[in-house]
């Protein structure tokens, strides 16, 4: 089968908009064919705003993702080949999604530990959530 991320990322896309809210897609601005301006990489990552009012000419079908905007006042086309989509989530609330591996996508990074287990919260108190990175 065709890999699903094109038609999640599109779709979650229009739903952020559809909520008024500002889509932003994180990327992986390591992997080869990734067309974005290297001065806004940090840690080999970038976070890019693709509402409306940000980019002209955005397109995402099963090659990437693609559109014009200006970044420091300079025109520059960006594309991003879908492997190099991470996420893609709304500006306002982090609503959206993380993508894991699948057919074509990079290999995670082996020196990032795996995740540790939350420790068991004692009877009695109330539930919490925290993020693992």
């Amino acid at each position: 089968m065709s890999p699903s991320r094109p038609y999640l990322v599109n779709a979650l896309n229009e739903w952020i908009l559809d909520n008024d809210c500002t889509p932003y897609v994180l990327v992986d601005a390591g992997l080869p064919g990734v067309q974005v301006p290297q001065d806004y990489v940090t840690n080999g990552q970038i976070v890019l705003n693709i509402s409306p009012t940000a980019v002209q000419g955005l397109t995402i079908n099963s090659d990437g993702l693609s559109f014009s905007a200006r970044f420091g006042g300079v025109p520059m086309t960006v594309f991003v080949p879908v492997v190099a989509i991470l996420a893609i989530y709304a500006r306002e609330n982090g609503q959206g999604m993380v993508f894991g591996s699948e057919a074509g996508a990079p290999d995670p990074d082996d020196s990032t530990p795996p995740p540790q287990a939350p420790e068991p919260e004692p009877s009695g108190s109330r539930p919490s959530l925290k993020v693992v990175k």
